[in-house]
């Protein structure tokens, strides 16, 4: 006799955009974007276990993570039943390893995660063309949790289509002691560049570099449309970004909206370096391998 499933794990990945290319706002207030996403060995650990009402919880407490119905992992759990109306709820729970407010898309990680904790849980079966769909309509990053490795977003970020890559590389993730607003990121965007162009266009460059495995170029390529509102925002931010570019990395890129700042290196050891020198000097940094895979289950219990 099969035991029945009572909790299952997924493992959802941080993700960074090679490019952030980002248009002016559309009609609903969403901008279009053109990015390249790449999925990085940081990661969520999201647990789900059948329940009578719905609840999220943290392993250990961090603050900025709501743990009521605003939390995306609930929205996602809501959304998945609601599409195959059904009555039922869960208990999330959630172990951070991604930044908190940090630009890497940690919720969106926990988003992915639960949907496809919740469809194996409750063995739903969800086409990948549905858990997709739901991805999309919780978030601009969620439908890229669910796939990993290395993709092209369109749209507000939520068309995703994976994208070869041959590139075998090492993050130096530095973390900051005080989040960015992602929509006051944006806001400060539109103020800066108010004639931004309606649809951003494709980095073919950046494409062409990382499926031929080219890391020195891929460094060269890399850009992010928001570092200028986010220097504005965050001046501190621009010392940190020279002491890094002094270390001599194959790149240096601003996360997301913020304030993580990112550092390139082709060659583990040279990372480690960086790490050592970095927090010897106080920084607050780690290391991540990228590209990952998506969001995958760990632990059937």
């Amino acid at each position: 006799m099969v035991e029945p499933t009572h909790r299952v794990t997924v493992r959802a990945p941080a993700k960074i955009n090679l490019h952030l290319g980002v248009g002016g706002p559309r009609a609903d207030g969403f901008h279009p974007l053109a990015t390249i996403y790449q999925a990085v060995g940081l990661y969520d650990d999201v647990t789900v276990a059948d329940a009578p009402d719905w609840s999220v919880g943290l392993t250990a407490p961090i603050d900025g993570v709501p743990l009521d119905d605003d939390n995306i992992a609930i929205r996602a759990g809501r959304a998945l039943v609601a599409h195959h109306g059904l009555d039922l709820a869960a208990r999330i729970t959630i172990a951070k390893g991604i930044p908190v407010m940090g630009g890497m898309a940690g919720g969106s990680a926990d988003a992915a995660a639960t949907l496809l904790a919740l469809d194996r849980l409750w063995d739903l079966q969800t086409s990948d063309e549905d858990l997709l769909r739901i991805a999309g309509e919780l978030g601009s990053d969620v439908p890229f949790a669910l796939l990993g490795g290395t993709a092209l977003g369109t749209g507000r970020g939520e068309v995703v289509t994976p994208i070869p890559d041959r590139s075998s590389v090492w993050w130096v993730v530095v973390l900051s002691d005080e989040g960015l607003s992602t929509p006051a990121v944006y806001r400060h965007f539109d103020v800066l560049a108010p004639d931004a162009v309606a649809d951003p266009p494709v980095p073919q460059a950046l494409v062409d570099a990382l499926a031929e495995g080219y890391t020195d170029e891929v460094g060269a390529l890399l850009h992010n449309d928001l570092w200028p509102a986010a220097r504005d925002l965050r001046p501190d931010l621009v010392d940190v970004e020279a002491q890094l570019r002094i270390l001599g990395p194959d790149g240096v890129l601003l996360s997301g909206s913020g304030p993580t700042l990112l550092m390139l290196y082709e060659d583990v050891e040279e990372a480690r370096s960086a790490v050592a020198d970095l927090t010897e000097r106080g920084f607050r940094c780690t290391i991540a391998p990228g590209p990952v895979a998506g969001a995958h289950v760990v632990t059937y219990a």
